[in-house]
């Protein structure tokens, strides 16, 4: 039996509600729009690279905003001293290059996994708690949700095309 990745139900886009929830709104409605890009999809349609000579998938997409999470709400944050899930010193591009569709379902756990902790690790952090940057940058904690959901926002838009190329489907 072929794995498919799961269907979604995306939360609605937030209308009028405090900055701190806006923020996370969105952030989790992006979120959802990925993974509703990859539903109903089989793991070998995941890593396809569909869209060429662009080496991008719908998979590695996954992973990379996995790995992207976990670098700034947990690493760079909360200082936790985690190693990426897929991105090694030998290869800075191993979350989008190294995928394997016998690893789809786990990616999808680990994703799921990551946002929660992700969440966890800002739940009681105000927004202009401000943290430095290895280069010397002064930024907070608002800085990294506006900067995540532009981050999903421009690979929603690359996953649109991906699962366009696969299966017609037009952007969810």
């Amino acid at each position: 039996m072929t794995w498919t990745a799961p269907h979604i139900e995306r939360r609605p886009q937030p209308q009028a509600a405090g900055e701190r929830e806006m923020l996370q709104g969105w952030l989790d409605w992006h979120r959802d729009t990925l993974l509703a890009n990859c539903a109903g999809l089989t793991a070998e349609q995941l890593a396809r690279r569909s869209a060429e000579p662009s080496t991008l998938t719908l998979l590695g997409l996954v992973r990379h905003l996995t790995d992207v999470e976990r670098a700034w709400f947990r690493q760079r944050f909360a200082r936790e001293r985690l190693h990426s899930h897929y991105i090694t010193e030998e290869n800075l591009d191993s979350d989008f290059d190294d995928v394997d569709p016998a690893e789809a379902e786990s990616v999808f756990a680990v994703f799921r996994e990551e946002i929660a902790a992700c969440d966890a690790a800002v739940a009681d952090r105000g927004l202009d708690e401000a943290f430095s940057t290895t280069r010397g940058h002064d930024l907070n904690l608002r800085w990294i949700y506006a900067h995540m959901i532009e981050e999903y926002a421009r690979h929603n838009g690359h996953a649109d095309l991906l699962r366009e190329r696969i299966d017609g489907a037009a952007g969810s």
